[in-house]
């Protein structure tokens, strides 16, 4: 099996460190590094930015220094994983901001020679998702669509150029008892050591 260059990013934005997202990228890891693979977290509870405000900022300014280590360590990734908890339907706000100052202009998209389609910056790289949720996954699947999901596997990763996204959907947290908390500790460990 080939070796991969792999970051982990932790969307939940609690610093704390003891959700079951922080429990679920500790067992990907654990399994991703006995395999031979190079992963990189990033917690992006555990980095200080400003929020984008103004259309400006996101096509003419610069990513804050917080944030170059965490772009370098995607630029240089051949596989992302991104974890968060569903709030609102959706991704974390501070997900989503981290995401904006991250996957500008000239890092991850950039206008084409034409003016008017956009270069991939970051073709080549697959991810997966893995969202942890209050509702049976099947609700948010079936009955919401995932429309949050298919909204950051489409208008994110794929317009910058990552792609096949893969997806992992882990319902009813709130109410799990420790034997299925292990059993998908166990599968984010084998999803590690495949470096899927």
């Amino acid at each position: 099996m080939e070796t991969k260059h792999i970051a982990l990013i932790q969307g939940h934005p609690d610093p704390a460190g003891n959700r079951f997202c922080h429990a679920l990228a500790a067992a990907y890891i654990k399994g991703a590094q006995a395999a031979g693979h190079n992963v990189q977290l990033i917690d992006i509870a555990h980095i200080q930015f400003p929020i984008l405000r103004t259309y400006a900022d996101f096509y003419e300014g610069v990513a804050p220094e917080s944030l170059q280590q965490a772009r370098q360590t995607i630029q240089s990734a051949q596989h992302l994983v991104v974890i968060y908890p569903l709030w609102l339907g959706s991704m974390p706000a501070y997900l989503k901001a981290f995401i904006e100052q991250v996957f500008r202009p000239g890092f991850a998209i950039d206008k084409g020679t034409d003016g008017l389609r956009w270069k991939k910056l970051l073709a080549g790289k697959t991810a997966h998702i893995v969202v942890t949720m209050g509702m049976p996954a099947i609700i948010f699947r079936w009955y919401y669509l995932a429309h949050s999901l298919k909204s950051l596997e489409r208008n994110i990763l794929q317009f910058c150029g990552i792609k096949p996204t893969q997806e992992t959907l882990i319902g009813r947290v709130d109410s799990m008892d420790d034997s299925k908390r292990k059993q998908w500790l166990a599968k984010m460990e084998l999803l590690g050591r495949s470096g899927k």
